[in-house]
């Protein structure tokens, strides 16, 4: 969970021609598959496409992602672009200390989407309450499960030779044995 301070501030209504002060509110925010499904269930496109997203779809985001209650519009205005950028590393952040090395380096050209992400859940029997996590975590929940789900890969006829060849000089030199 991400939270955001947005100070006290003033702002001029210029239907009243006033000056409107704006209390001090504290944002909690949290990068997820709800969020996300919210987001895409409202813009019709998937989220985690390399597309650069608009301003207006950003902060729309950010909304989506807000735990916090009753917040008005105006205080997403206020954001400064510090703030979106601490967000936006939040959003890139890991969230785990798992890495994978990479030998396959095939792009994925596959659309991804929340269904599709809920689907992976579904069919990995991750529990639905994941889909509150860090979404980066969970993708990489995800990611684990078909490491460790997936048939170990066979040994060609020269690994399988290699291997046999090293049993035995390995046992011969235990044994002191010459064949």
């Amino acid at each position: 969970m991400l939270i955001i301070n947005i100070p006290e501030g003033e702002m001029f209504n210029d239907a009243t021609q006033e000056f409107i002060t704006l209390k001090a509110t504290t944002l909690q925010l949290e990068h997820s598959l709800v969020s996300v499904s919210k987001w895409e269930s409202k813009w019709n496109i998937p989220f985690l496409s390399k597309k650069e997203k608009t301003i207006e779809q950003t902060i729309d985001y950010i909304k989506c992602m807000t735990i916090t209650q009753n917040v008005p519009d105006s205080t997403y205005r206020r954001l400064t672009n510090n703030e979106i950028n601490k967000i936006n590393d939040y959003i890139g952040a890991s969230m785990t200390a798992t890495t994978f090395s990479n030998f396959d380096n095939r792009p994925n050209r596959e659309v991804v989407t929340s269904e599709l992400i809920y689907y992976w859940m579904i069919s990995l029997n991750i529990p639905m309450e994941c889909q509150k996590w860090h979404l980066n975590r969970l993708l990489t929940l995800i990611r684990v499960c078909n490491v460790k789900n997936t048939p170990p890969k066979k040994m060609s006829q020269k690994e399988i030779m290699s291997r046999n060849a090293a049993l035995n000089a390995a046992r011969r030199k235990k044994l002191n044995s010459k064949g």
